[in-house]
């Protein structure tokens, strides 16, 4: 099972792509599209809440292995710098730039397009991605990008088998009742391997459940690997009790307040002790404020582009973690709205 996010501006093409890579299911700020042929399963996520809500552009990304950029030949904009800010924050490993509506340009301003993000990107996530240019309206180059993404789902694919081992850990991303069954859910096994009659935990509440039965697909099995998107019969847990965001879990951190060790972005904007930012993880969130900005351990009052700094910030809202996690802070008055990237001191 490949899953990948498709990301950009509005006008870049993208939600074309995105019906062009599958049958579109469930619309909410993301909108999904299943895809299945022989054993290639494809499930494409567009991120159709952005740019209005950054939280589904990382909600999106979060759910996926890897991200399919959107560029057309009017070439980089403000919300397409944004998303490649994000990757980059986050990290993210593996991903495509998808050169857009190529047929409405000449050939040699493609490659120009090309070289000038391939400068863009130089020292980021993204600089290692391969480029591909396609036309959506022909849209040739279709088969060409399908191959492609299912060569980096193969690799994918080997990096999970190394996390099959691991405590399971589930991100949620729906929830709802079905009548005889009781609560269901959709979402992603981000590492280990669940089975049926597993007992767990939802956080952050803690509440206690059991996975009833296992569907990957529309077809039910007994067991679920890291990577694999599944929807779970629960036991002894309500529907109302477990939402998008939660993670079902046997071991985790939660907290209100938090302490990181945290890279500004260079891009971003110098922010302050007292200011509110957003904080997210996972497919949690949850807002901030700045109560202390450590330089080298010292206290300073400003947080500038480019440094490292230990921030201290204070919440109100339970987030769950475990060691590893990523964190990601945005501020959402800004034009540029990803700051900075964190770790658990």
């Amino acid at each position: 099972m490949t899953k990948i996010a498709i990301i950009g501006s509005e006008k870049s093409g993208k939600t074309t792509l995105a019906g062009k890579l599958g049958k579109k299911g469930n619309v909410t700020d993301i909108t999904m599209y299943d895809y299945a042929k022989n054993d290639r399963i494809l499930t494409t996520i567009d991120a159709t809440g952005y740019p209005t809500s950054v939280k589904s552009l990382i909600t999106a990304l979060n759910l996926s292995d890897i991200a399919l950029l959107c560029i057309p030949p009017e070439g980089l904009d403000p919300l397409a710098a944004e998303c490649i800010i994000a990757l980059d924050l986050m990290q993210y490993k593996h991903g495509i730039v998808v050169l857009t509506k190529a047929d409405t340009t000449y050939p040699y301003a493609v490659d120009e397009l090309k070289a000038k993000l391939q400068n863009v990107t130089r020292g980021t996530a993204l600089e290692n991605w391969d480029y591909i240019s396609i036309s959506t309206t022909s849209f040739e180059g279709m088969e060409e990008i399908k191959e492609l993404i299912f060569d980096i789902g193969a690799k994918v694919e080997t990096e999970q088998r190394e996390l099959d081992g691991l405590s399971p850990r589930i991100m949620i991303d729906q929830s709802f009742n079905v009548t005889g069954i009781g609560c269901v859910v959709l979402g992603v096994v981000e590492q280990g391997t669940i089975n049926i009659k597993d007992k767990m935990l939802a956080y952050p509440t803690k509440k206690e459940l059991e996975i009833r039965s296992i569907q990957m697909h529309d077809v039910d099995v007994k067991s679920a690997p890291a990577g694999a998107r599944v929807g779970l019969a629960l036991k002894g847990i309500q529907s109302k009790d477990i939402d998008r965001g939660y993670v079902v879990s046997n071991e985790e951190t939660v907290a209100t307040d938090f302490i990181l060790k945290c890279g500004v972005s260079p891009l971003a904007k110098p922010f302050n002790v007292n200011d509110m930012l957003h904080l997210y993880v996972g497919l949690q969130s949850s807002p901030v404020r700045v109560t202390e900005i450590l330089e080298e351990d010292s206290p300073v009052e400003t947080a500038s582009p480019g440094k490292q700094y230990t921030l201290k910030l204070e919440g109100s809202k339970e987030v769950s973690y475990i060691k590893t996690d990523r964190f990601i802070l945005s501020n959402l008055d800004e034009k540029q709205r990803f700051i900075a990237y964190g770790h658990e001191q």
